[in-house]
């Protein structure tokens, strides 16, 4: 079931202001589960990728895709499963948004995934 909180972040928050507020719980979260820098980078240098070739064809189909590496990431680690939800959640709302809101979308994604990955640098995630 997604996240209604994720859903309002990534089509209601103007302000930003719930968005730095979730992303320093989720890393929060994501530090008492041992998760690690490299683990969140190797899924944030993906999104880096797809977010140079936006508006390309095939690139709100390489985001679906990030679902699945998202999957096999946390079934190697369940340290990844919580960001893995959270993520995947915020790239459905990419996803369903339409054609003219995408865009918007996927650059909140993007503020999300900055968000809680400086957030988890800052509360001792570990490398």
């Amino acid at each position: 079931m997604p996240n209604p909180k994720v859903q309002s972040l990534m089509s209601a928050d103007e302000s930003g202001a719930e968005l730095v507020t979730f992303a320093q719980q989720t890393a929060g979260t994501l530090v008492t589960q041992n998760l690690t820098r490299s683990q969140i980078r190797t899924i944030f240098t993906e999104v880096r990728q797809i977010e140079a070739t936006w508006g390309k064809p095939g690139t709100v189909r390489r985001l679906s895709m990030l679902k699945p590496k998202l999957a096999y990431q946390a079934a190697r680690s369940n340290s990844v499963n919580h960001l893995r939800d959270v993520l995947s959640d915020a790239i459905d709302e990419v996803i369903k948004a339409p054609a003219d809101k995408q865009k918007e979308r996927f650059d909140r994604f993007v503020e999300l995934f900055e968000a809680i990955l400086a957030y988890h640098r800052a509360k001792g995630g570990r490398n």
